[in-house]
């Protein structure tokens, strides 16, 4: 089995990747993207927010990079923050909600990995949202909870989101 190359912060912080990657622990990881429903579906999300942004006092941002641990950076599908949004680059405090996407190459473990990151980062909102069998489910640390409803919402209450909304693109 290969060994990834370890890398240092700096090193991360000052390289461009395209797509953007996490960086766990000195490794860089490749996150799966690039399929038309995931990119749909990321800017549906955006759009939602974007449209609501003066209302919900909220600003969303897309592939945005996000230090969770001194050693550890995600890059969210999706991440939200309240408004006025940070002055900084890199997102260094917890973000409203964090959102994943996801695609066919995605597996259980490391979404797993991802979502544990944001909750051990005190991230009160994470969503998964799944285009191909248009289901979604907020993630807390007692569980993953489905949407049954169709409709995700924060802890408390701020965000009301009906998913089929979003998902209406998809079959166009």
């Amino acid at each position: 089995m290969a060994t990834a190359a370890l890398i240092s912060v700096e090193e991360y912080l000052s390289t461009s990747y395209r797509p953007d990657c996490d960086y766990i622990e000195g490794e860089v990881l490749e996150r799966n993207l690039g399929q038309k429903d995931h990119s749909t579906l990321q800017g549906e999300i955006f759009a939602w927010f974007r449209d609501r942004r003066h209302i919900l006092r909220l600003r969303a941002f897309v592939e945005q990079r996000v230090q969770v641990a001194p050693r550890r950076f995600r890059v969210p599908d999706v991440c939200v923050l309240p408004l006025p949004a940070p002055d900084e680059q890199i997102f260094t405090a917890p973000p409203y909600i964090c959102i994943e996407v996801l695609s066919p190459d995605d597996s259980f473990p490391g979404l797993q990995n991802r979502l544990d990151d944001y909750l051990a980062m005190g991230v009160p909102n994470i969503w998964v949202l799944d285009p191909p069998s248009r289901r979604s489910w907020s993630v807390t640390r007692q569980g993953h909870f489905e949407a049954l409803d169709g409709i995700l919402r924060t802890s408390d209450d701020r965000v009301i989101l009906p998913v089929a909304d979003l998902f209406l693109d998809l079959d166009s």
